[in-house]
């Protein structure tokens, strides 16, 4: 068993200490599946690095135990701390692209820790390295495991840490988002398979995630984390049909679904508050839309409301005072007025019925010197064969499919990424000009009115930079024209728009968690005001509250100005909320498209109807009022 005890976690920071972790207790038991889910910078990644005596230079535990059966592990000297790490607990990390190293072949990294937790070596060390990626859902893993990193598409990155952290068969595994970046089937593939590991060695799982679908289907228990503090824990069922703490019920009503597709999302107003102040009542409040006079100056406790279920919440104190409604209450999630939400399109897009973009029979061929991918020509590697479709003015073409099945490529061709990298032929026509045959100042002014959401934040983001400095500069090139007070206010505002504070402007990247880092770049690509916006998973690395801003904010921008989407997704209840088309690829080609309410509702392909068999929906869920 894992207890973690009155556990207490500080930062040291340039302007101040930063209490990220305040008093955490939570156990985890073999063979359970603990699921600790809340915003993002709420504490569920510093609570695993804690536990596994990762914490950054700057951290530090001052107060509190983290015990593995009788044995605190905080006591341990890192020799005997390492024998921990991997071998009785494992990790996955949030951002494999971070976790791998790119110098070493797949297989070496998982015959490293094979060889340090296991007795074997050699070639059976390699042997079960095989195997282990190819029960996370690796193809031709026999061929794969010579690979680099770099070869292998975000999910199938995630997928090899996970068979990594699962390679030693740990007595524990602690999961920070490990489904974040993978596609529902291998999704599926890779939950079951966690559950067979539960069920065959009663392995424990802390399972952190912002997916609230996953963990109705796979938690026995559940925490909800806000501001370093657990603020609900209860019986995963319990929790899901009757969240006590407004929290909880808001994050709820901010789930996507063809059901809301004429309503604004519940979007929390605000941010967790700053974690270097001392709080004199909830942390909450501000926030909250059941706020009572004295929550701003009373400090609540965790309290029994149920058999194992407790909150940290006012409203359930024997002195609870008269509910009154916050200045800052959320917003309502009734429907919207469908004029609003279907008539309010730009006069100038509704002014044509040409598309904005058409993509025709595009290809995308990579050079490659291995053998047996997809399709070989020539000695290349055919990653989108084919591939056509067209996004209206102001509309959303969503395009789902597994991972490596060319979405990604798909993106990045028709945003020009791909120029000396891969062979890309075909027409992609913005307003009827092929943005496969630009050049020179042509091609720059193309990249001002087509931009991209990049699927991993932290590697598209400069580190160097700081956050005003990375939002700044593609303003300053594209939009010269503007004056710097002008582009410090829209940056001030976009910033506020996208759910972060002020102050992050003067941060670096590194300061903020992976969902605070993709609302940056989420920020980065709006800045410019384009037309066409290719978002590569933007919400994939989002709590439920965040995504609901988000999803917010791109249908507002669409309403506003006319920018349209290509929405590359695995997230099917996304798909139904914000998509006006649909196209489903495989294995780089089209499988199917059409309207959304078609496609996802009346797939003619096998492949469709298998995709959305294998999307996790929310069991037992009452959406509270």
């Amino acid at each position: 068993m894992i207890t973690i005890a009155d556990l207490r976690v500080e930062l040291d920071t340039d302007s101040a200490i930063v209490r990220a972790i305040d008093a955490l207790r939570l156990t985890i038991e073999r063979g359970e599946t603990f699921a600790l889910v809340g915003e993002s910078g709420c504490g569920k990644s510093m609570t695993a690095l804690a536990l596994m005596r990762l914490l950054p230079e700057n951290g530090r535990v001052s107060a509190g135990r983290v015990l593995l059966d009788e044995q605190d592990l905080l006591d341990l000297p890192e020799a005997r701390m390492r024998a921990v790490r991997g071998g009785r607990i494992g990790m996955i990390f949030q951002e494999p692209s971070t976790s791998l190293n790119p110098v070493m072949r797949v297989g070496e990294q998982i015959v490293e820790a094979i060889e340090a937790h296991t007795e074997l070596r050699g070639a059976a060390a390699r042997a079960k390295a095989i195997e282990w990626l190819g029960r996370v859902g690796i193809p031709e893993p026999e061929r794969r495991i010579d690979d680099y990193p770099f070869r292998m598409s975000g999910g199938q990155k995630q997928r090899v840490m996970i068979a990594i952290a699962l390679a030693a068969e740990p007595d524990f595994l602690v999961a920070d988002e490990p489904t974040t970046a993978l596609d529902v089937s291998i999704q599926a593939q890779i939950l079951e398979l966690l559950k067979d590991l539960q069920r065959q060695q009663r392995m424990g799982l802390l399972l952190i995630t912002h997916d609230l679908a996953v963990v109705s289907g796979m938690a026995h228990r559940v925490a909800l984390m806000y501001a370093g503090q657990i603020v609900e824990l209860a019986p995963a069922a319990e929790f899901f049909r009757a969240p006590r703490h407004p929290y909880a019920a808001a994050l709820l009503r901010a789930l996507p679904g063809a059901d809301r597709r004429q309503q604004t999302l519940e979007a929390i107003p605000g941010t967790v508050p700053a974690l270097s102040q001392d709080f004199a009542g909830c942390r909450f409040a501000p926030r909250c839309a059941q706020v009572m006079p004295h929550c701003a100056s009373t400090l609540p406790e965790l309290v029994t409301v149920g058999a194992g279920h407790e909150v940290r919440c006012l409203l359930y104190t024997p002195d609870a005072g008269p509910r009154t409604q916050a200045a800052a209450a959320p917003s309502a999630s009734a429907a919207d007025d469908p004029a609003a939400t279907t008539a309010a399109r730009p006069a100038a897009a509704a002014a044509t019925k040409t598309p904005l973009l058409q993509v025709r029979d595009l290809w995308v061929r990579f050079p490659v010197r291995g053998g047996g991918l997809l399709q070989r020509r020539a000695g290349s590697f055919d990653a989108v064969q084919g591939v056509s479709f067209e996004v209206e003015r102001a509309q959303t073409l969503a395009l789902v499919g597994e991972s490596g099945c060319g979405k990604t490529t798909t993106g990045k061709a028709i945003v020009q990424l791909l120029r000396r990298i891969a062979r890309v032929e075909g027409r992609a026509l913005l307003e009827g000009r092929n943005l496969l045959e630009l050049q020179g100042a042509d091609l720059h002014a193309a990249r001002g009115r087509v931009q991209i959401i990049f699927q991993d934040p932290f590697a598209s983001l400069n580190p160097r930079m700081r956050v005003l400095e990375v939002l700044e500069e593609g303003l300053a090139a594209l939009q010269p024209g503007l004056a710097a007070d002008e582009r410090r206010a829209r940056i001030e505002a976009l910033v506020e728009r996208v759910g972060l504070r002020r102050d992050a402007l003067e941060r670096f990247p590194h300061e903020f968690s992976g969902g605070q880092r993709q609302r940056i770049a989420i920020a980065r690509a709006l800045a410019v005001q384009p037309q066409l916006i290719v978002c590569d998973e933007p919400t994939s690395a989002l709590d439920v509250s965040v995504q609901a801003q988000i999803l917010n904010l791109l249908r507002e921008l669409q309403r506003e100005l006319g920018v349209s989407y290509l929405f590359i997704t695995h997230n099917i209840g996304v798909v139904e909320y914000i998509a006006d088309r649909v196209a489903v690829m495989r294995a780089g080609r089209i499988e199917e498209q059409g309207e959304v309410d078609q496609v996802l509702g009346a797939p003619t392909t096998a492949y469709t109807r298998a995709l959305l068999a294998a999307v996790p929906r929310l069991r037992g869920v009452v959406t509270p009022a």
